[in-house]
């Protein structure tokens, strides 16, 4: 018997988390198949403020122009490999956006994505014999046009000024960069994304938690709670899709289906340093990667970095790694031992034994104080002063812990993992890092695995959307120019 306080729906899709993961998927969908319902829950009272909001991310438009992990040295030689697969992942982003803004479904460019140059930064011989193989391994390719390279100081402090100002230059320093770089702000995206939906008749409930998914037939029930008035709505839908950021892997063991068993998550926390003094904001126009420490995980790769949010430029540094339990930044701390289960705690005891030097790596990053954050800082911009930075929490990570046999039986992963019933009637993205700047490739392959009836009758929309679908387009330098080209104009990235 249905109380008084339960409302009842009926949808086509199910969206769960209102952040740019859930919100590209809508969009997609709303151009393919228009007359489907669609409905999306969210947690929090505004759209975007866990992992989309741009404070809590490093908006960097990951393309692996400048982010030393995507080309690691293995036998002495770099693997561009990584590199070029995220590359081609970002020229999906920037072909989706551009067809978005020249058909109107997106407002102004310049709100959500802005041109920053994209800098690799090395000192010490190892760090600069490392970054000239690595310029050399990628200048040729087509995804990298116009890489430059200098180990010169006068270059250095040309292009730097922050970073020379009081360094030691007998410690060999060398720069490779690329002028059109891309700084992103997911969250005014999100937003643009939503006002469109919106507007073709897509609902939104804020404040409405999701406490219980379970199979109804051939459809899904999906239970929640508005969170202001205790009232329940239970929706029936056709399909649905989980990107909520890190409560995926617990939502999708809700769901019951058998391809979660043995998933588990490494939940990740953060802090950037944040600079508050105007003068030293003007004077850096770049985002400047360097090497990680050694154990770090890649969400915490070293970066000095120009944001433009709202339209007022910012400078931070950062991410520190730290720990706490949480799958989200507004979460439980009970989150991580919810997700235990006696499916997936193999896989947890596994990677305990195997990653003890992350795990006293995030301790040691855990107990560093302000001052030990400003010595870190220093080493990019050796004449920072404590007074012009403070410290801001970042966004929460939930690294993928992925099932395999023994003897490990679990390994952690660092990216971005999809997950979907054999049915194809539920899904669920979780991870970090490449995550939103890849969105709608992620979100294609969301149509494959899910959607394969419609794929012959959507492949020429797609195509439209997408020129470069069903194909590489590292493998077509005209088209990868032309698409460029296109791109730099439609996102007002030409100026």
């Amino acid at each position: 018997m249905v109380s008084n306080n339960t409302q009842t729906d009926a949808v086509d899709v199910l969206l769960v988390g209102a952040g740019v993961i859930s919100t590209t998927l809508s969009v997609m969908l709303k151009e393919l198949q228009p007359s489907w319902s669609q409905l999306i829950l969210e947690r929090l009272d505004v759209p975007g403020a866990e992992s989309s909001d741009p404070w809590n991310n490093a908006g960097t438009g990951h393309s692996a122009l400048c982010e030393l992990n995507y080309t690691p040295e293995v036998n002495g030689k770099i693997d561009i490999s990584k590199a070029v697969g995220v590359n081609e992942k970002f020229q999906v982003s920037r072909q989706f956006w551009s067809y978005l803004v020249e058909n109107g479904t997106l407002g102004d460019p310049s709100e959500f994505i802005n041109r920053v140059p994209h800098v690799s930064f090395a000192h010490g011989l190892q760090q600069v014999d490392y970054l000239k193989a690595r310029y050399e391994a990628l200048k040729e390719h087509p995804l990298f046009p116009n890489m430059q390279y200098s180990d010169s100081e006068e270059k250095f402090r040309e292009s730097l000024p922050l970073m020379a100002k009081g360094r030691d230059f007998n410690d060999p320093v060398a720069i490779s960069w690329f002028e059109d770089g891309t700084d992103i702000n997911y969250g005014a995206l999100t937003r643009q994304y939503l006002d469109a939906l919106t507007a073709k008749g897509v609902e939104v409930r804020y404040g409405n938690e999701v406490k219980n998914i379970s199979r109804d037939g051939a459809k899904w029930k999906v239970t929640s709670k508005n969170l202001h008035t205790g009232d329940t709505s239970v929706i029936t839908a056709n399909f649905v899709f989980i990107g909520a950021g890190g409560m995926a892997l617990p939502l999708l063991q809700k769901s019951g289906i058998p391809e979660i068993k043995g998933y588990g998550g490494f939940p990740v926390s953060g802090q950037w340093l944040r600079c508050t003094n105007e003068e030293l904001i003007d004077q850096h126009q770049a985002k400047v990667y360097g090497k990680a420490a050694v154990g770090a995980p890649p969400m915490s790769v070293p970066h000095l970095d120009t944001r433009v949010i709202d339209g007022k430029k910012g400078l931070l540094f950062g991410p520190y790694a730290g720990w706490t339990p949480k799958f989200l930044k507004k979460g439980s701390f009970l989150d991580l031992f919810k997700s235990i289960r006696p499916g997936n705690l193999p896989s947890y005891l596994g990677v305990g034994v195997q990653e003890l030097g992350l795990t006293k790596y995030l301790v040691e990053e855990v107990l560093k104080d302000h001052k030990a954050k400003m010595e870190a800082l220093r080493e990019y911009m050796p004449t920072a002063r404590d007074e012009d930075w403070e410290i801001v929490v970042a966004g929460q990570r939930v690294q993928v812990i992925k099932p395999i046999g023994a003897p490990k039986f679990g390994s952690l992963e660092f990216g971005t993992a999809l997950v979907n019933s054999s049915d194809g009637t539920i899904a669920g993205l979780m991870g970090a890092s490449p995550g939103a700047s890849i969105a709608p490739a992620a979100m294609v392959e969301v149509l494959e695995r899910c959607f394969g009836q419609h794929m012959g009758e959507w492949a020429p929309k797609l195509k439209e959307m997408i020129p470069s679908y069903g194909g590489r387009i590292s493998q077509k330098p005209e088209l990868f120019r032309e698409q460029w080209d296109r791109s730099q104009k439609a996102l007002k990235l030409d100026s």
